[in-house]
């Protein structure tokens, strides 16, 4: 057992140790310790982006903080099997820092634990595409990840990409950034776990945090990718602001009958960490486990599962 893994198990331990109520107020009295600076940019921070729910020490809110001691305490077992399937220890080293961040406030490893050498979703020692790779790219948004895919590996190594996008706005830029690459069709449907009607949620902080909801500002024609592309995929990239877990029960029988590459957001609440790994699992074993981390110290978001078929 090398010191990573002895954190690791010295922080479920102290876990397993302790009830949740108990769990919560650590934290709780640990975020009121911290500088006015950290506390100003994580209450405003969270009150942009309300994923993770509500935090404002004036009127005493900690949603955000009850939601962190619910998921630590709860799912100590999900994380300890997530840590054991994880390929590296650069992974490892990442789960630890994210859940000790969580618990502690801890920003000193999950800086040393942030992915600086390449590009979000093109970790070239993870993702090795061919030129015969269909892409499914949900959540395309302006098209960032396609240039950064073309920049990393060429504009001849893939044979399609799929582009999905609800946010009319970001289509045209989409539409603009990627007119001279071949075969890269773009989708303006809401990808989720079976065919429907919904609507989009606009966020006024930024398009990117646009979201799929059933009742809203604009309707949205909702699909399937199982029922939506009919050849097989390849690759499939997913940040939908945190319905990638339903996304990808539409996905299911591409997972199940050809596994594909999944490049997975799970940072968008408290759950999706060890949920969308148990979920793939679940629908095809023959998996194994890497996660990167593109975001912030003081905050981890920015978090990829990276699903690969287990050659061995």
């Amino acid at each position: 057992m090398n010191r990573i893994d002895e954190k690791f198990q010295e922080l479920m331990t102290s876990l397993k140790r302790k009830t949740k109520e108990e769990v919560f107020l650590e934290i709780k009295d640990t975020y009121i310790k911290q500088s006015p600076e950290v506390k100003m940019a994580l209450e405003n921070y969270f009150q942009t982006f309300n994923y993770w729910g509500k935090l404002k020490e004036m009127s005493g809110e900690y949603e955000s903080l009850y939601n962190r001691a619910t998921s630590l305490k709860e799912h100590v077992e999900d994380y300890e099997w997530l840590y054991k399937r994880l390929k590296d220890y650069r992974s490892k080293k990442l789960l630890y820092a994210i859940l000790n961040n969580w618990y502690h406030f801890d920003a000193t490893t999950t800086k040393s634990s942030l992915e600086t050498n390449y590009n979000q979703y093109w970790d070239l020692d993870i993702i090795k595409p061919t030129s015969e790779e269909v892409i499914v790219d949900i959540g395309s948004y302006i098209g960032d990840s396609i240039l950064t895919y073309v920049e990393n590996y060429g504009i001849n190594n893939y044979k399609k990409i799929y582009a999905y996008e609800i946010t009319p706005e970001s289509i045209e830029v989409l539409k603009n950034n990627t007119r001279y690459y071949h075969d890269v069709e773009i989708r303006k449907k809401a990808v989720l776990d079976r065919p429907q009607k919904v609507y989009m949620n606009i966020n006024e902080n930024g398009s990117s945090a646009n979201q799929v909801i059933d009742e809203g500002d604009e309707i949205l024609d909702g699909v399937s990718i199982d029922t939506d592309i009919v050849e097989d995929v390849s690759m499939i990239k997913m940040d939908i602001e945190g319905s990638e877990a339903k996304a990808l029960i539409g996905c299911q029988n591409h997972i199940r009958n050809t596994t594909p590459k999944l490049l997975l957001s799970v940072y968008h609440n408290h759950e999706d960490l060890w949920k969308i790994p148990r979920l793939v699992d679940d629908i095809n074993p023959n998996y194994q486990f890497y996660l990167r981390c593109y975001g912030s110290e003081l905050f981890p978001t920015e978090i990829i599962l990276y699903a690969i078929k287990n050659e061995q």
